[in-house]
């Protein structure tokens, strides 16, 4: 394919996308059929035919350069594959002869969260195996011995535990033969867990540029407003690496909701909290949808459900969520009627279902393959089905935005990266043409989920709560030995960044001296 004529026919260049519709005129063209990749490549994308149109327009760069690349994309938008893409060209670097040096490279995969990781080992260990390519998870929960790292070539792992790693120096070995560092979800920034982000990119940086070698970074993020701030932080030339499409091109358009609740009496908002909530589903089921309810802790998943039964009975409503017209109705019941969980047997002949992480695994299993195949018609669940399970809906309904936080010792509220994850689980690209995302909070907090959610907050850093720790761990390492090394390796850091942004919301006065510091 002749891309620069391609360029110069449709007007664009690679680099930031932020223009709606624009893309879509020349979307045609730009599909990319998997015929096109090498051989080795194509062994990956079995089943796929082509590209979608996000990974079409950025193919050149990530399968053709070594540059480090951050693309920004709506949820459902297809950012999977682009890491696929990128571990592939990463792949082809190392055959020769016919033949793949398994002892050259090592891949990093850092996704958020545990259950996130194991999704992305198995589904990375499939699409890989014709390779011959050992996927490998690497977490709190999945130990690997020093063999087992050194016959993996992907290592899957959560900031955490890389950061571990990456600390002690026994295992420099290890840094060192990483050749693709990708970071999903690069907007955990602005989140709790965003300084271990900072810091292991921080580190990752320093060691490229003092051993000289090629360390490639790869950003997946949601939308987000400062893109430029965060592609400046990992190093991504502006021009040819950093990739933002905005909300118009998700796959399936998402309507989204936003209510409040100015009544202060817990009894009195929790009833009116489930009174809308039932509102909401009947209102999808009538549409011949199923619906997703989110709550926040195991056993609020019982009761809502129990609720949202009983709601339907007063108000002569039973009858939409009704399973028993389904052909396998009478097999499956028997199914259910096996297994231990009470909740799961008495609510299913309402059609509705329940899942949080408490469950035995068959159970959960057995809900997730009722809820897929229309036996279920409402789920209540926790934010660890949209996290750990590929299980979407046409509609998502978010319970309440307050949750119980046993470190803090106190509530506080949900997160902008579990809204977005939430709602990316509303709309189903195989068959719905359209989602629906309603969150329902507490009247106060309305204007701070509208700015979060339609990307009007900046991506702040939160490195400043962990700065000591990162600090003496560097010292440890032996890589910050005196001030001026300090001072240089926090000009590595997200927080620099921002600072110079935006002093104010750290502390500090604007002084011009004080950020001198080179950005290299």
């Amino acid at each position: 394919m002749n891309w620069k004529r391609l360029y110069a026919l449709t007007g664009w260049k690679t680099g930031t996308f932020s223009k709606r519709g624009q893309l879509s005129m020349t979307q045609n063209l730009f599909m990319i059929e998997i015929k096109e990749l090498d051989d080795f490549a194509q062994a990956a994308f079995h089943g796929y035919k082509s590209l979608n149109r996000i990974q079409s327009w950025i193919f050149q760069t990530v399968y053709y350069t070594n540059e480090n690349i951050l693309v920004c994309a709506p949820t459902g938008a297809g950012k999977t594959n682009i890491a696929m893409i990128s571990i592939l060209h990463e792949i082809g670097q190392h055959f020769k002869d016919g033949y793949l040096h398994k002892d050259e490279f090592k891949i990093v995969y850092v996704a958020p969260m545990k259950a996130l990781a194991a999704e992305v080992t198995s589904a990375f260990s499939r699409r890989l195996s014709p390779l011959n390519m050992t996927v490998r998870e690497l977490t709190g929960d999945m130990q690997l011995s020093k063999s087992e790292l050194e016959e993996t070539q992907m290592i899957v792992t959560t900031p955490e535990k890389w950061d571990v790693i990456t600390r002690k120096s026994s295992d420099m070995s290890l840094s060192m033969l990483v050749k693709l560092l990708i970071i999903d979800e690069v907007h955990l920034l602005n989140d709790d867990r965003g300084p271990v982000i900072e810091a292991l990119v921080a580190r990752t940086l320093r060691q490229v540029e003092s051993t000289q070698t090629m360390i490639r970074i790869v950003g997946l993020s949601a939308t987000l407003p400062n893109y430029l701030e965060v592609a400046q932080f990992l190093r991504v030339s502006p021009e040819t690496g950093l990739f933002f499409f905005d909300s118009s091109y998700r796959p399936v358009p998402l309507a989204q909701q936003y209510i409040g609740i100015s009544e202060q009496n817990f009894a009195a908002r929790n009833d009116l909290l489930n009174e809308i909530c039932y509102k909401k589903i009947v209102d999808s089921l009538r549409q011949g949808h199923q619906a997703m309810v989110f709550v926040h802790s195991r056993k609020d998943t019982a009761k809502t459900a129990a609720k949202l039964v009983e709601l339907a009975r007063n108000n002569e409503d039973l009858e939409l969520f009704k399973n028993d017209e389904h052909p396998q109705f009478g097999l499956i019941k028997k199914e259910v009627m096996k297994s231990r969980n009470k909740d799961l047997v008495e609510l299913f002949e309402s059609g509705v279902g329940v899942h949080h992480a408490g469950m035995l695994r068959v159970d959960r299993g057995l809900t997730e393959r009722l809820f897929s195949d229309g036996l279920l018609k409402v789920l209540v669940c926790t934010a660890t089905l949209a996290w750990g399970v590929n299980l979407p809906a046409h509609t998502v309904v978010i319970k309440g935005t307050q949750l119980y936080d046993p470190k803090a010792g106190g509530w506080r509220d949900l997160g902008m990266l579990d809204v977005m994850q939430i709602f990316g689980r509303a709309g189903r690209p195989q068959f719905d043409k359209s989602g629906e995302g309603i969150i329902i909070t507490s009247h106060d907090k309305l204007a701070y989920y509208l700015r979060l959610l339609t990307s009007q907050l900046p991506i702040e850093s939160q490195f400043i709560s962990s700065l000591k720790d990162n600090l003496n761990a560097e010292v440890a390492l032996g890589t910050v030995t005196n001030v001026k090394e300090a001072c240089a390796w926090l000009g590595y850091t997200y927080l620099f960044i921002r600072m110079r942004q935006n002093p104010l919301a750290y502390g500090i006065g604007w002084d011009e001296d004080a950020f001198s510091l080179p950005l290299k």
